[in-house]
């Protein structure tokens, strides 16, 4: 496996374990529909929560948050409509970013709630 996959994998497991310290659920990890995935779905005081997890080596090209443009924005939204149907979801919804960046040892989580609303057309 290339390091970098390595890494982002890391990066998921630390965001899971955080998200679990935090109190949340998780349903599903790397969560898939034909095409489109999602890597974390979570659920917290009554709502679904759709995780992205950005796991970058360092921020000196753009933060992890900065990588997620209109288009991944799109796929992950219509994953969620996806996971919605098939799931039953009736609660509310929201998406997060979850951004990973080791330093020496540890790692900087930094968790972005509500970091983009799903777009109305």
């Amino acid at each position: 496996m290339a390091e970098h996959n390595d890494l982002g994998k890391l990066g998921e497991e630390r965001a899971q374990a955080y998200l679990h310290a935090k109190g949340y659920h998780i349903r599903h990890v790397n969560w898939v529909a034909g095409k489109l995935e999602l890597d974390i779905v979570a659920e917290k005081d009554n709502q679904l929560i759709i995780i992205e997890v950005k796991t970058r080596s360092t921020e000196t090209f753009e933060a992890p948050e900065e990588a997620i443009g209109n288009r991944k924005i799109r796929n992950i939204v219509n994953a969620a409509h996806e996971y919605i149907q098939i799931y039953d979801w009736k609660g509310e919804t929201r998406f997060d970013v979850i951004s990973v960046i080791p330093e020496g040892q540890q790692f900087r989580i930094v968790h972005i709630e509500d970091a983009f609303l799903a777009p109305v057309n």
